[in-house]
């Protein structure tokens, strides 16, 4: 493979090419192929719309140590790399905030993630070490498979066609009109997404998540921060914090799954055969247009609310460890205690399971 250098740039011929730009200290580069990663430490990463048949990277370095950074471009694992070499362990990014940072093991050819090993490098806002930063613009046609990795700073995604796979470690991530398959995680950092048509797969270790329009399955993992969903309609929606509340409205999907370990569930607006809510310690409140199949709440310490159409038909077990329990609906009682309720409402077509360690229940008409 024919390589060549200049000015610190290293750069093969045979996946990408490099496009002389009049602004000095940015260059741009091709990548051949339908799969294409993109490896950065640092900088603030927008994935954008392009046209062709190539992804083009536009490259911005910064800091006072920019030019001891390389590029570097080739075929690695079958696919067409992009890759931002750092010199040593320790790199400053100021845009990440004094006394913050991030840890990773980077490999010598600058890729890091999939658990394969590399040395420890630290990125932090402040102190010793290589200050440098490298701002992409990658512009993808329609059609491409591109995974993009950042340690430490933003990610832009809008206006594509493909599928995509976003990481940042400590950052946040907005999306906006994305057809086809996006995938986002983020280790620090919130999200806010708004208009895909495909799949969105959101994890975000902590920090809240924003979602909105999105036409096909959703799924949202955080492991510390609310999570906010509004306007979906497809197939599976399934929605998960560790701690905070999950607040959605207008859902109309073939199933919806919410699980919280501590904080409220207030659902609206939802459209689905199949409704199940958990919360360790929090409130529920759902609100259904529709009948279900099924329906389950659990909630280890809060009040339970489920309002329906009178319609609502399904064969029904209530149990609360300690509150009362409230029908503004036409049920037809079998078995009657303090803490526990069965019996009938409507057609008595689906299955109602709602259980509480300690809180109210009731059931209210829309």
């Amino acid at each position: 493979m024919k390589t060549w250098s200049a000015g610190g740039w290293v750069v093969s011929a045979a996946l990408c090419a490099v496009l002389p730009l009049p602004i000095a200290g940015q260059q741009s580069h091709r990548l051949s192929g339908d799969e294409v990663a993109v490896y950065n430490l640092a900088g603030h990463v927008e994935v954008v719309r392009g046209s062709g048949s190539d992804v083009v990277v536009h490259v911005t370095l910064g800091g006072s140590d920019a030019g001891d950074l390389r590029v570097e471009a080739g075929a690695l694992g079958g696919r067409a790399t992009f890759r931002v070499i750092y010199p040593g362990d320790a790199v400053v990014y100021p845009a990440l905030g004094r006394g913050s940072r991030t840890n990773l093991d980077v490999r010598a050819d600058g890729t890091f993630g999939g658990g394969h090993g590399g040395d420890r490098v630290e990125i932090r806002g402040s102190g010793r070490g290589v200050e440098a930063w490298a701002d992409l613009v990658v512009e993808v046609p329609a059609g491409k498979d591109v995974e993009v990795r950042l340690a430490a700073g933003p990610l832009e995604i809008r206006g594509v066609r493909g599928d995509f796979d976003l990481h940042t470690g400590s950052g946040s991530v907005q999306g906006a009109d994305v057809s086809g398959a996006l995938k986002v995680d983020t280790g620090s950092g919130s999200v806010v997404v708004a208009g895909v048509t495909g799949t969105l797969d959101v994890d975000t270790g902590s920090g809240d998540a924003d979602v909105t329009a999105v036409r096909g399955d959703l799924t949202v993992d955080t492991g510390s921060g609310s999570v906010t969903v509004r306007d979906v309609v497809g197939g599976a929606v399934d929605l998960d914090t560790g701690s905070g509340d999950i607040d959605a409205s207008g859902i109309e999907a073939t199933s919806l799954r919410a699980d919280t370990g501590s904080g409220d569930i207030d659902l609206g607006g939802v459209s689905s055969p199949m409704v199940v809510l958990d919360t360790g310690s929090g409130d529920v409140t759902v609100t259904l247009l529709r009948d279900v199949d099924r329906l389950d709440v659990d909630t280890g310490s809060g009040s339970v609310t489920v309002r329906a159409p009178e319609s609502l038909g399904g064969d029904v077990e209530v149990e609360t460890g300690s509150g009362g329990i409230d029908f503004d609906l036409p049920l037809q009682v079998r078995s009657f205690r303090r803490d526990r309720i069965v019996g009938t409402l409507g057609d008595g077509d689906g299955r109602i399971r709602i259980s509480t360690g300690s809180g109210n229940v009731r059931f209210l008409k829309n």
